[in-house]
């Protein structure tokens, strides 16, 4: 008897911890889904458009609240919009990099939301920013001879 008490008992833990693991997993809740994971800009000229757009959709059953969106340095600046998207609804999250930063180019950015799924979801910007060696003409140097009569 005692052990039919302690099988049913675990049994019933068991049971209890799957029923909350499938409510997250079922769909219950706002849930955030990304177009991409990475944005990839390959190799740009220094001074070129370092913007991209990550589209956001709620893939669960209730409203997906983007509290904030935050870059992983000054140099990458995310833009997100803080209403409520609805279920089956999307938004865009724009993220501006300063390509005047020669170099390779691997930032984050976290987006922070209400999802049940992730609440605080990272997606990556990547590339490289080539200088485009192109500088301002400058104006031709005379070249005097050491010889040359000077006039005061």
């Amino acid at each position: 008897m005692k052990k039919l008490i302690a099988t049913l008992g675990l049994s019933a833990l068991v049971l209890g911890a799957f029923a909350q693991e499938g409510k997250v997993v079922g769909g219950s809740g706002p849930m955030i889904s990304m177009d991409k994971e990475v944005h990839d800009y390959g190799t740009i000229d220094k001074g070129a458009n370092g913007t991209c757009e990550f589209k956001v959709t709620n893939t669960g059953d209730a409203p997906l609240i983007i509290s904030s969106c935050k870059g992983s340095c000054g140099c990458t600046v995310p833009k997100c919009d803080t209403a409520p998207v609805a279920p089956g609804q999307s938004t865009i999250v724009t993220v501006k990099y300063d390509s005047n930063r020669v170099g390779p180019i691997n930032k984050s950015v976290t987006i922070s939301s209400n999802a049940a799924n992730a609440p605080e979801k990272i997606v990556r910007i990547k590339g490289e920013v080539k200088d485009t060696g192109t500088t301002a003409p400058t104006s031709p140097v005379k070249e005097v001879s050491p010889m040359a009569p000077t006039n005061p």
